[in-house]
């Protein structure tokens, strides 16, 4: 089961119009790339819950043709809560051991060495542990040395911390825990069943995965996982053609001879590149976008069908879909600018303005 149901808030105003597993990383869905994890590892078939935006997944996934998995879905209009969104598709999920996974982290973890160690293990669940550098942004995990799971802490201050292994959102079932879940109820995981199971010491193990895991839980975050998966400290399958060294191009996309390009550079389909442009990498722009003669990019994340006028200059930048950065504009901060907004012509946003890192411009607004 996919747990694809959360809000994003943490994301906004990138998730005003889709959820967070849609959000793009490398210019296909986080989703997406978590689900052809889990066909690589074997599994067949998938369910994921839904609640914010549910269209915007189903109408991209569909029945899971394109991941060559065969994909179901369960609408929550209500939130249920970790647990309990798995609770409602016990029927699906009873017939064995069976997965849980977050749609909303970027992840490249051997999952079929995390399900070896739950059948070694022997107990009801097997979560999967990362070690972070700063645990006080974390739930983290206090185990002894076989992995049995003695008790949490949440989001300890630093020097307090007792673990620096946390729960990254991925867990492996026996079809028993629905035994544990309250029916047609809000009930989560990590607050709620986990700490009931150290209470009343029912054997439950957690285990140190190596892959790369990001939860993608903010913006910074968000534009750090882009930039690993482009330049491959994270496996993911990106899309178009390597035309040189670190530079991917999509179909239909016209680069203009004077454009000059610096790795690592991705180009959606049917982009426009004018010319004199400067593209300088790590920068991801999106399917259908249109840079105009003389602008110049650094560091930046584009969404679907931005564009950005002619002799405009953004750097560190995420640009939402369809937004229109006009001729002459310059942003010079790590600016996150929402969907369909229009930044005028001539505009300057840096710190000359007062403009902290990662200055939200709402979508649909146009600033002169």
């Amino acid at each position: 089961m996919v747990l694809a149901a959360g809000l994003g808030t943490r994301l906004w105003p990138l998730t005003g119009s889709i959820s967070k597993p849609m959000a793009p990383i490398v210019n296909r869905p986080v989703m997406y790339h978590i689900l052809r994890l889990v066909r690589e590892h074997g599994y067949e078939e998938a369910v994921a819950n839904l609640h914010y935006h549910p269209h915007a997944i189903t109408n991209y996934f569909g029945r899971g043709q394109r991941i060559g998995i065969e994909l179901r879905y369960s609408l929550e209009p209500e939130l249920m809560g970790t647990a309990g969104g798995v609770k409602t598709m016990q029927r699906f999920l009873s017939d064995g051991t069976f997965l849980v996974i977050s749609g909303d982290a970027l992840t490249d973890i051997n999952l079929t060495r995390l399900l070896e160690q739950h059948r070694q293990s022997g107990g009801i669940a097997t979560l999967a542990l990362k070690r972070v550098e700063d645990p006080s942004n974390f739930g983290v995990v206090i185990r002894e040395k076989n992995g049995r799971i003695l008790g949490f802490q949440e989001k300890p201050a630093p020097g307090e911390e007792l673990s620096n292994l946390c729960n990254c959102g991925i867990y492996i079932f026996e079809p028993t825990i629905f035994e544990h879940i309250p029916k047609d109820a809000f009930y989560d995981f990590g607050t709620q069943l986990f700490p009931e199971f150290v209470t009343r010491e029912i054997p439950f193990h957690g285990f140190e995965i190596e892959g790369y895991w990001n939860d993608v839980g903010s913006l910074e975050q968000y534009r750090i996982g882009n930039f690993d998966a482009l330049t491959g400290k994270v496996k993911v399958k990106i899309p178009g053609k390597e035309r040189s060294p670190g530079i991917y191009v999509g179909k239909g996309t016209r680069i203009s001879k004077s454009a000059k390009l610096k790795a690592p550079i991705l180009l959606g389909d049917y982009c426009r590149v004018g010319e004199n442009v400067s593209l300088t990498g790590p920068l991801v722009i999106g399917d259908h976008s249109v840079i105009e003669k003389g602008a110049a990019l650094k560091g930046v994340i584009k969404w679907r069908a931005a564009r950005t006028g002619a002799g405009a200059t953004v750097e560190g930048g995420i640009i939402g879909r369809g937004a229109y950065v006009r001729d002459e504009v310059h942003i010079h901060d790590r600016v996150v600018v929402g969907d369909r907004c229009v930044i005028g012509a001539g505009s300057v946003l840096d710190k000359e303005v007062h403009l902290e890192p990662f200055t939200v411009i709402e979508a649909d607004s146009h600033v002169r």
